[in-house]
C-alpha cells in the first residue's frame, strides 16, 4: 500500500489500498493470449526453421536435447530436458538435432504432420519432445519487451520444479482432450509464461537494467508500485523516495541504476504506455485520457505522447488501426 503523509515535503496525505504488482499490471495491460499451444516430438536427424512472428513464444523441453539458433544471436544454445525459454522479440530461429543440416520450413512440415495423442511427430522416434506456446500480446508491448533479452533461458533444477505442475497439466490436456480442454491448456500456458518471467526475475537477470530487474529490490518495487497504482497522481521525487524509505538523493541514484532511467522519466513512459493501449484498445478520446493520467490539457498530453512515441496520438491510432493481423 502506498501512503503519502502531509508534511514539510509538501505532498498531500493520501492512501492507496489496492496492492499493485507492476509485473501483473503490465501483463494485465497486454492481455497475453495463447492462441497456439501444442507439443512436438522428433527422433533421428531433423532441423526446422521457424519464421519471424508477432508476440512472444515460450518453449519447455520435456524429453531429450536439441540446438537452438536465433537470428541475431551469435552462439547457438544447447537445450536440454527441463529447460524453459522465452523468445520475446519475434526473430526467426532454428531448432535442430544437428545445426549442420539444412533446415526445413516449419510451416510446410507441420502442415503435413498428423497428431499422435495430441503431439505433432515431425520424424520417426521419440527422443525429443517439446511443449510450445505462442502468445499474442494486445496493445503496445514495448514496455515489457524492451526489458527482456533476445532469449530468456531457464535451466536450473529449481526452475524445473517450479514449472512441473503446469507442464504436466498442459500435457494432459493436449494428450487427452476433454470438454473445455483447450481453454484449460491456454490458461496453463499463461501460467507457464508468468512463472517463467518470475523465475527470470528471481535469477537476477544478469546485468540487464530495467523495471523488471528492479522489482527484485523491495525499495524500488515499492516506488514502482506507487506509480502503477496511481499514475495520475502528481508524484514528486521526494514522495517516491518516501515510499521507498530512502533519502531523495539515494533514491534517485538507485532508481536510475536499477531501472535504467530517472523516476520521472519512468512515470511518463508508464503513463504514455497506458495512453497508447487505451487509444489502441478502447479508442478513447484524448479529452478523457489526458486528465485521467495527470495532464491538465490535451496539448500537454499530446506533446508528452509525441516525445515518447515519435508521433501524435492521432497518428499512433491511425498506424495501429492499419497493422496486420497476428501471424
Amino acid at each position: 500500500m502506498c501512503t503519502l503523509n502531509a508534511g514539510a515535503s509538501g505532498y498531500s496525505s493520501q492512501s492507496y489500498n489496492r496492492s499493485v504488482d507492476p509485473l501483473s499490471d503490465v501483463l494485465t495491460l497486454l492481455k497475453p493470449r495463447a492462441y497456439v499451444t501444442g507439443a512436438l516430438s522428433a527422433g533421428g536427424s531433423w532441423s526446422l526453421q521457424l519464421p519471424a512472428y508477432r508476440g512472444l513464444k515460450c518453449y519447455l523441453v520435456v524429453t531429450g536435447e536439441c540446438w537452438l539458433r536465433v537470428e541475431g544471436v551469435e552462439q547457438p544454445i544447447r537445450l536440454r530436458e527441463g529447460n524453459c525459454l522465452i523468445l520475446p522479440h519475434g526473430r526467426s530461429f532454428v531448432i535442430a538435432s544437428d545445426l549442420t543440416l539444412p533446415p526445413l520450413d516449419a510451416r510446410e512440415v507441420l502442415a503435413t504432420v498428423k497428431k499422435e495423442n495430441g503431439v505433432l511427430a515431425i520424424s520417426p522416434g521419440k527422443e525429443f519432445l517439446v511443449l510450445g506456446c505462442h502468445f499474442d500480446l494486445e496493445g503496445d508491448a514495448r514496455f515489457l519487451l524492451d526489458v527482456l533479452p533476445l532469449i530468456v533461458m531457464l535451466d536450473q533444477e529449481t526452475h524445473r520444479e517450479s514449472m512441473r505442475w503446469t507442464v504436466e497439466r498442459i500435457q494432459r490436456e493436449i494428450g487427452d482432450p476433454q470438454p473445455g480442454g483447450s481453454l484449460i491448456a491456454q490458461q496453463a500456458a499463461y501460467t507457464l509464461l508468468v512463472e517463467a518471467l518470475r523465475l527470470h526475475l528471481a535469477s537476477g537477470m544478469g546485468e540487464h537494467a530495467g523495471w523488471l530487474s528492479a522489482l527484485a529490490d523491495r525499495r524500488m518495487r515499492s516506488a514502482l508500485s506507487c506509480m502503477h497504482e496511481a499514475p495520475a497522481h502528481p508524484w514528486t521525487l521526494q514522495a517516491l523516495a518516501h515510499s521507498a524509505g530512502m533519502s531523495r538523493t539515494a533514491f534517485a541514484e538507485t532508481f536510475r541504476r536499477t531501472v535504467g532511467e530517472a523516476p520521472m522519466a519512468y512515470l511518463t513512459r508508464w503513463r504514455m504506455t497506458l495512453a497508447a493501449n487505451r487509444l489502441r484498445g478502447k479508442r478513447e478520446p484524448i479529452s478523457s485520457i489526458a486528465p485521467s493520467l495527470g495532464y491538465q490539457s490535451e496539448s500537454a498530453f499530446s506533446a508528452a505522447f509525441k516525445r515518447q512515441w515519435g508521433c501524435s496520438p492521432r497518428q499512433y491510432l491511425s498506424e495501429a488501426s492499419a497493422e496486420p493481423d497476428v501471424a
